[in-house]
């Protein structure tokens, strides 16, 4: 039986493809995590483990009080 990942790994590649895609791109504002664990029909907690994974990993910076936007991708190499 194949191995199942977390919910919150399939939000996370979901996020990056987006990215990827340019649904968000670099600097956007994604959607407060109430909108994304409504759209993903899922806990606020899953979504912020998520996000704090690609946080962790600078895809994403969190902004206290502002929101969670794409990094900045321009001084990285393509």
């Amino acid at each position: 039986m194949p191995y199942a990942q977390p919910l919150w790994r399939q939000i996370r590649d979901d996020l990056r493809a987006k990215i990827k895609a340019g649904i968000y791109p670099p600097g956007s504002k994604l959607p407060s995590a109430r909108l994304l664990a409504e759209e993903y029909d899922t806990s606020h907690m899953t979504i912020r483990r998520a996000l704090d994974s690609m946080i962790e990993r600078d895809e994403l910076v969190g902004r206290t009080g502002i929101g969670v936007f794409v990094a900045d991708d321009s001084g990285q190499n393509p």
